[in-house]
C-alpha cells in the first residue's frame, strides 16, 4: 500500500500553501493525499462562539472547500479527509506523520523571533515524528516548484548516518528532474577531537579537505547507482553546516536536513542545523529523522 503524502491544515495561508505543496508532491510521487485537520470546541461565551454542532459544521464545510480548491487544481489526484475533535494537535499529527510518506506543515516567517517554530505545535511535530516532515511558507509552493534549481542536502558523518536523508533527496530530485547539491561542511579539529588515528586518515586522504570529500562521495556512491538520471554536485566547504547550506540555499526547490530520531534527558530535539535552515531557508525544508 503506497503511504499518502499528508497535510495538517488549520485554515492560516501558510497551512493553505503547504496543503498545495503536498497536492503537487503527491502527483510527482504517483501517491494519494491525505488531509487532517485537529479542531477544539470554543465555549460559547468565546466572542462569536457557536454551539457545538455548529462549529463542527462550520469545520467539515471549510475542509471540505480546501480540499474542493486542490482537487480541482489536480484532476484524477486521491484525496482523504481526516477531521479531529481533539486538545492534542500534536498527538493528531503525530499519528497522521506515522502513517504517510511525508507530513507537510505550513510555517510562518523568516528570523529567530518572528516564526511557525517557536514553542509551537510545529516544533513539537517535527521534533518527534517518525517520518520526514516539510515545512512551507505562504508563497513557496508556486515559487519554489516554478524555478529551476536544485535539492540541496545536507550530509554529516558517516554513510550510514545519511543514508535517510540523501535518500529522501534523490528521491525528491528524481521526481522533479532536478540536481541534488549535496553538501559536506567541516571544520579543523580542536585539540578536544584531535587523535593521531583520525589525523592518519586525514593524511592518507591527501588533507584534511580531500578527507572530507572522500567521505561525501561514499555516502553519495549508493545512490548515484540507484538514481543514475539525477545529476549531483558535490559541495564540501570549511564552515559551520547551517551556514554552508544557507549560503548555496538561493533559488533551491528544496532543502533536506537531517535530525536525529533518539531521544535525549530533555526530550526530543530538532537540532542546532535543521532548526537554523527552518528559520532562515527561503524555500520549503523536509527534516528527515534518522538513527
Amino acid at each position: 500500500m503506497t503511504r499518502p503524502i499528508t497535510a495538517g491544515v488549520d485554515g492560516s495561508q501558510e497551512s493553505l500553501a503547504a496543503l498545495a505543496w503536498a497536492a503537487g508532491e503527491a502527483v510527482r510521487r504517483g501517491a494519494p493525499l491525505h488531509v487532517v485537520h485537529a479542531w477544539r470546541v470554543q465555549p460559547q461565551d468565546a466572542a462569536g462562539a457557536q454551539d457545538r454542532d455548529a462549529q463542527e459544521r462550520w469545520v467539515g464545510d471549510s475542509v471540505a472547500e480546501w480540499v474542493r480548491t486542490v482537487a480541482g487544481a489536480h484532476p484524477g489526484l486521491t484525496v482523504s479527509t481526516e477531521v479531529r475533535e481533539a486538545d492534542d494537535a500534536v498527538a493528531v499529527l503525530l499519528a497522521a506523520a506515522a502513517e504517510a510518506e511525508t507530513l507537510v506543515l505550513g510555517s510562518r516567517g523568516h528570523g529567530a523571533v518572528v516564526g511557525f517554530l517557536l514553542g509551537s505545535v510545529g516544533q513539537q511535530v517535527i521534533a518527534e515524528a517518525p517520518r520526514p516532515v516539510v515545512l512551507v511558507r505562504a508563497g513557496e509552493e508556486a515559487a519554489a516548484e516554478a524555478a529551476d534549481g536544485e535539492v540541496v542536502v545536507g550530509q554529516q558523518g558517516e554513510p550510514e548516518d545519511s543514508a535517510d536523508v540523501i535518500g529522501f533527496a534523490f528521491e525528491a530530485a528524481a521526481a522533479r528532474g532536478a540536481t541534488v547539491r549535496a553538501v559536506r561542511a567541516w571544520a579543523l579539529p580542536t585539540v578536544f577531537t584531535y587523535t593521531p588515528g583520525s589525523m592518519r586518515l586525514a593524511d592518507e586522504a591527501g588533507g584534511l579537505e580531500q578527507y572530507e570529500r572522500k567521505a561525501l562521495g561514499e555516502a553519495l556512491a549508493p545512490w548515484r547507482e540507484r538514481f543514475p538520471d539525477v545529476r549531483v554536485v558535490e559541495h564540501v566547504e570549511m564552515g559551520s553546516a547551517g551556514q554552508v547550506l544557507l549560503s548555496v540555499a538561493g533559488g533551491a526547490r528544496l532543502m533536506v536536513v537531517g535530525r536525529r530520531a533518539r531521544r535525549t534527558a530533555v526530550g526530543a530535539r530538532i537540532g542546532s542545523v535543521a532548526h537554523g535552515v527552518l528559520h532562515h531557508a527561503q524555500c520549503p525544508v523536509a527534516v528527515v529523522p534518522h538513527t
